[in-house]
């Protein structure tokens, strides 16, 4: 098990399609400028802001270096959701620490005319299998605002170990902003732990 850069990791969701998390690609910049244009408002109240600036939208080709030098110096794993050829969000694995932690946190979001289809669920499904199985890390968490009932709905579809509440753990919208804290280690997804094999194997069990 190791860190590798670029990678991507590609399932079928239960409907045929074809679900892909990739790297960022400069063929992607008119689809990926669109999609963020048009979601900006829809995302606004779940994304992470800096005290007192107007965070900036990076230009796209500094955005990918950016992302890119992270991935290869191992501090975070930037993706794409592709579904069928087509980008409808983003999925991250970031702020990565090594040593005695093997750990990092997990976000995600979606173009808000691909939510409701099970998307999420299955990419976060995918990029934990693939940080505790293949990276070999060991633990990934997920902070969830209280108020956001649809990424709530993905933890729990998953299973995923709700281990307290955190105030003021990030400044989002404007405030600092209280998260529930959800995680995942290693030992959940090996024998004897609730989804042996990975939560995309849990999934596919419950979709049969």
């Amino acid at each position: 098990m190791s860190w590798r850069w670029p990678v991507s990791v590609r399932h079928q969701l239960p409907d045929g399609r074809a679900l892909v998390l990739r790297p960022l690609e400069r063929a992607d910049r008119a689809a990926w400028e669109s999609l963020r244009r048009r979601n900006e408002a829809w995302l606004r109240p779940w994304e992470s802001t800096a005290p007192g600036e107007r965070t900036p939208n990076l230009p796209f080709p500094r955005l990918r270096r950016v992302l890119d030098r992270g991935a290869r110096d191992g501090l975070v794993l930037p993706f794409v959701i592709d579904v069928d050829g087509e980008i409808v969000g983003q999925i991250q694995l970031f702020d990565v620490l090594w040593g005695a932690r093997q750990a990092g946190w997990a976000g995600y979001w979606l173009d808000r005319q691909a939510t409701g289809r099970g998307v999420a669920t299955w990419a976060l499904a995918a990029l934990v299998d693939h940080a505790l199985l293949e990276v070999g890390l060991h633990r990934v968490e997920v902070a969830i605002r209280p108020q956001n009932s649809a990424s709530l709905a993905v933890v729990t579809r998953l299973r995923i170990r709700e281990e307290g509440r955190q105030r003021g753990l990030m400044h989002v919208d404007g405030g600092w902003a209280d998260h529930r804290l959800f995680a995942v280690v290693a030992e959940d997804l090996r024998p004897g732990g609730y989804a042996p094999g990975g939560l995309v194997a849990l999934l596919h069990g419950r979709a049969g």
